[in-house]
């Protein structure tokens, strides 16, 4: 009796413990919080010190937010990109996230006092040094390859990467986008709804090009000991995207949600990224880097577009997109 008694007890206290643990919900992507994705360290290592539990809800955010509106159940939403940061702020969801931009190092200045980046890359279109010797030196010499070379995109209604190409080359290109993607479309094998589907056919084997990230080679050389894999890096720039976080206004746990803003700009949650994201740390200067980072090939121009822009562009970038492909 006197053990079940104890046992009782011990349950008890442990339950009112956890009932007294304050919860922090991230919403998040589902690649973020993945065995391999950042989020595993960047959860233990934040409640290390926020006496709180830190429960990442994984999905597509922006949709997701938009359909719950104010019911929304979230008090952080990390990953919206800076194409898409728009139509979340007029949800009127989000408040300013109270951190410095000037600790920032982005090639890009950053204003935004809602919308806090915590990685960024560039679009690239990444290949296989064992298959194709001379890669384009340039978005021109891209478009006058063979047409038996075959690229695989993602699609810019569906996938990040697919919208930041459109962007891309709106941006470099304006008014002759549609002309530019119809020297690009027969070269194009085909369009997948993700990234992940259009890497893994370049893996493969079955394309001899797949739009990416100039972060991609690193995963490569690093996880794999590969070096054949390479971002074809033009002169004529390449668009630059961030991945930021964002506090909701109508959050209940407003001081965990500014401790979670603070770390995410400190040296153990940006010390995470290359490695476990594949991508440039937002807050960590170049030299701090990890070893070997410093090999891979970045563009020296940077195109980019403001949410604002971005917004004002983006569906001309993908009907010129839509138009030439479908011809």
């Amino acid at each position: 009796m006197k053990a079940l008694t104890l046992a009782a007890t011990t349950f008890i206290a442990a339950s009112a413990a956890a009932a007294d643990t304050p919860e922090l919900t991230v919403y998040a992507g589902d690649y973020f919080t993945s065995e391999w994705g950042p989020g595993p360290v960047i959860e233990k290592g934040f409640e290390e010190f926020c006496n709180c539990d830190l429960v990442f809800s994984t999905g597509d955010l922006l949709p997701r937010l938009l359909l719950e509106g104010e019911r929304t159940k979230a008090d952080i939403v990390i990953g919206l990109t800076s194409d898409v940061t728009a139509k979340a702020r007029a949800t009127g969801l989000f408040t300013t996230h109270g951190q410095d931009n000037g600790v920032l190092t982005l090639p890009i200045e950053w204003t935004d006092d809602t919308f806090l980046p915590f990685n960024y890359g560039h679009t690239a279109f990444m290949y296989n040094t064992t298959t194709m010797a001379t890669p384009p030196a340039s978005f021109e010499a891209l478009l006058a390859m063979p047409d038996d070379i075959k690229i695989v995109i993602q699609d810019p209604r569906t996938s990040i990467s697919g919208l930041a190409l459109v962007l891309w080359v709106q941006s470099v290109y304006g008014d002759k986008a549609e002309e530019v993607w119809g020297k690009l479309a027969p070269k194009i094998l085909t369009v997948t709804k993700d990234w992940s589907s259009s890497y893994g056919m370049f893996t493969d084997g079955e394309a001899d090009m797949v739009l990416s990230y100039t972060t991609s080679p690193a995963y490569h050389m690093f996880a794999e000991d590969d070096q054949t894999k390479k971002a074809a890096i033009f002169p004529e720039g390449h668009y630059f995207m961030v991945e930021t976080v964002g506090k909701i206004a109508a959050t209940d746990q407003p001081e965990l949600a500014d401790m979670f803003m603070e770390y995410v700009v400190s040296e153990g949650f940006q010390k995470v990224i290359p490695s476990a994201n594949w991508s440039l740390p937002s807050a960590l200067p170049r030299a701090e880097w990890p070893e070997g980072w410093d090999q891979l090939d970045l563009p020296e121009k940077v195109l980019f577009y403001n949410e604002t822009e971005a917004a004002a562009v983006q569906d001309q970038a993908i009907e010129a997109w839509r138009s030439a492909l479908t011809q």
